[in-house]
Parts: C-alpha cells; structure tokens; sequence
C-alpha cells in the first residue's frame, strides 16, 4: 500500500514547545495543513499552525479527536505514552510507531539495547535503594551519575557524585524515592557529540553531519559543524546511526548523543526520537534541515541525501538571555535569530537560538564566548 501523503494532507502534531513549532514551519512550507495538540493555549507552535486541541498530552480522547482530523501524527517529544500511540493508530497512520518511544522511554533498556546492537556504553548499574548505591559506587568507582530511568532533561533528574564522601544522601534519596535509578560511571570527556538521522516508512535514510557540542550546567549551549573529530570516530559514528536507525524502524527524525574520551574511545550516551536541539543548525546550514526530513519521513516522501552548504555555529538563548540579544540584534546580520514566542521568560529555559554560518569556526566560537550575553 502506497502510505505516501502528499501536500495538502492534514499532519497533527503532540506538543506544541519549539520543536513543533519548526516542524510546523517545514510542513506549512511545503504546503500541509497542521492541527497541535498541547495543553498551553497559543503555545509555540500553535503560533504558526491551522489550528490547535488544547489538551493534556495523555487526554486520550482529545488524541483520539486529533488522529481522526488528521492524515498523519507524529510527537515532538519521547515521553508521550506509548499506550495511547497505539490506541490512535486505530484511526489515523502514526508511521513512527512506538519500538524507539519504547527503547528509549527507560534509560536501562536503553543501554541494553545499545549494548544488543554492538555499540559501548559507559559503565553503568540499575540501583533501587541506598544499599545498592554504594555497591554500585564501589563497583564503578567515582566520580559517578545518578540519573532516573524515566523522565529527566537538561541535567534535571540527576545528580553528579565527585565525591562520596561528600555526597548529599538527603538528595540521592530524594531521587530514589520517585523509583529505580541509575549509576553511571563519569568518563574523562573529550568531546560530546550527536548526529542527525531521518527515514522514511521504506527505509531509505539522510544522515547529517556530526555535530559539535558544549554544554553549560547541563543545558546545551553551543553546537557546531561540522565537529572537529577523526575520520575514524566520524565514520563509526555514522555505522552506528545507520544501525540503529534500522533496529528502530525508524521513521522521521531521531538524534543519538555521544561521548567521545580522552582515549579516543566512542560511547552511545542517549537516543532521542525526535528532532533535537543540536541540529537545529541544519536549517540554515544544510540542504534540508532536522524538520524538512522529518516531515518528508512521516509522509513517506523521498529521503534526500545531505550536503552541509557551510560550516555553522548554533547558540541556545535561554531566558537570561533572551532580551540583551534582542538588544543586540540589530548590530549583527550575521545572525540567524530564532525567538519561539514562548508566554513566559524564565531563567535557563530555552527561549530561542541564533545560528551563524562561518568561514572559521573557531573565531565564531571565540565571538560568542566573548560576547557578555552569555555570561550569565
């Protein structure tokens, strides 16, 4: 049966933060109809959509009311229940389906997964109560993570242990009362990369190229491309997209993170199944960006292959941030300035991004570093 949806078909989109929002973008561009589905009236990519069902992201029949206006739906974010996915299936094509929400919805599992598929992992355990705690310190040696299986972004959900003995047991506690946790060994970083990966329903791939991140208090602050890594770690990098893509069944956009050690060795950090932050920079950097390859998934379109037209820089704006840049907006055409029109400013949440295309990386990087907008 030929699933390709052409434009004009009505694609309904749950979650309505930025990342709806710029696939929204893509898919208006192209010519689709967009109905959100998000609790927060006029949230952000409601802005810029046809329309919008204001509802809880679990509401199961508001779901069921956006899967039969539309021809197609998809998720902005990993933590929609996988449950109700399959329950709307009954009524519209959700052609992402639900075995990457499912891998990657669990931290352990995730490694195990991971690990099934023949890619390293950093050493990690599962731990339930404070006994385990300090088997697992024991057994990894510090310093060490502790990180909740489920949930949990932008450093929230975990705390870093570079001592043991210094530990807060009040804190570590706290996060094993909201139910199993686990330990990961800290490894001497070198770099943090991701790369983008995007499919169609008939397998055919786009894969990006590796991208370069920094991040501050564990919100990403800086990514850049192409990344600065060997051949060698860029060629095993993009097996392992390829791969995983494939185990997946993947279909649209997902990001898969990496750490790279001092020793050159590749580690699989985490899999998102969505667009992500770090490539938000395709839109002006590549050919087709994050969100054009999504929607060209979902609708089963040809997979294009990708071509980086110029080196770039993506910097993040988060609240703290937001209104100096806009001060400054004026003195810099150099910047691709994205604001998401979020209701309310807050202090380190993600309220836009300014991309830069460059001709040397490293003066653009010292550029931004310079700059006393992100001082704070």
């Amino acid at each position: 049966m030929d699933n390709t949806l052409l434009p004009g078909a009505t694609i309904g989109i749950i979650g309505g933060g930025q990342l709806g929002q710029m696939m929204s973008f893509s898919a208006k561009e192209m010519g689709y109809k967009v109905i959100i589905l998000d609790p927060q009236e006029n949230c952000s990519a409601a802005q810029v959509s046809d329309s919008q069902i204001v509802a809880e992201y679990d509401d199961l029949d508001k779901l069921i009311e956006l899967a039969k206006q539309c021809d197609v739906l998809t998720y902005e974010f990993e933590n929609v229940d996988a449950n109700a996915i399959n329950e709307v299936k009954k009524y519209t094509q959700v052609p992402q389906g639900t075995k990457a929400l499912k891998e990657t919805q669990n931290r352990v599992s995730e490694k195990n997964f991971i690990e099934a598929s023949g890619f390293k992992v950093v050493p990690h355990v599962e731990i339930t109560n404070i006994f385990e705690y300090h088997r697992g310190v024991e057994k990894l040696g510090a310093p060490v993570i502790l990180k909740t299986i489920r949930g949990g972004y932008d450093g929230k959900g975990q705390i870093l242990i570079e001592d043991p003995e210094q530990a807060c047991y009040a804190d570590i506690e706290k996060l094993l009362m909201d139910g199993p946790c686990m330990l990961e060994k800290k490894i001497n970083l070198k770099k943090e990369v991701s790369v983008i990966v995007s499919a169609n329903s008939q397998g055919e791939t786009s894969i990006f190229p590796v991208i370069e991140n920094i991040h501050r208090h564990n919100i990403l602050h800086l990514s850049t491309c192409p990344a600065n890594i060997s051949e060698k770690s860029e060629q095993h990098i993009y097996q392992v997209g390829e791969t995983l893509a494939k185990k997946l069944e993947l279909v649209g956009t997902m990001c898969i993170e990496f750490f790279i050690s001092e020793t050159d060795e590749v580690f699989v950090n985490e899999i998102a199944p969505r667009p992500h932050n770090s490539g938000h920079l395709t839109i002006e950097a590549c050919n087709i960006s994050q969100f054009d390859a999504h929607i060209r998934g979902i609708c089963n379109l040809a997979m294009p292959k990708i071509e980086l037209l110029k080196p770039a820089a993506m910097v993040n704006l988060l609240g703290q941030h937001l209104e100096n840049a806009k001060n400054e907006l004026s003195g810099h055409p150099e910047w691709h300035f994205h604001d998401y029109g979020k209701d309310s400013v807050k202090n380190n949440r993600k309220m836009g991004h300014i991309t830069i295309l460059s001709d040397d990386l490293q003066d653009t990087k010292q550029d931004i570093e310079n700059n006393s907008i992100w001082d704070v």
